[in-house]
C-alpha cells in the first residue's frame, strides 16, 4: 500500500491562493501584450483570486444554511 504524503501548511489557503495569483500575475507582465500565454496566465490569476475569494465567503460566520 502507498503512503499519502503529508504536508504541514503554514499558510492559511487563501493565502497560499492569493501568492499563486500574484506569481502569475508577476509571470503575466513578462509576456507580450496580447499574447496566448498572457491570457491564459492572467485567467489563472483571476481563477485563483476567486477561488479564494469563494473559500472566505464559505467558511465566514455570517453564511447560514438555507430554512
Amino acid at each position: 500500500m502507498k503512503r499519502r504524503r503529508r504536508i504541514k501548511h503554514t499558510s492559511t489557503f487563501e493565502e497560499r491562493l492569493a501568492q499563486e495569483a500574484r506569481r502569475f500575475k508577476e509571470a503575466a507582465e513578462k509576456e507580450l501584450p496580447g499574447s496566448t500565454a498572457r491570457e491564459l496566465l492572467l485567467r489563472r490569476a483571476r481563477q485563483a483570486e476567486t477561488a479564494s475569494h469563494l473559500s472566505e465567503w464559505l467558511r465566514s460566520p455570517s453564511l447560514a444554511a438555507p430554512k
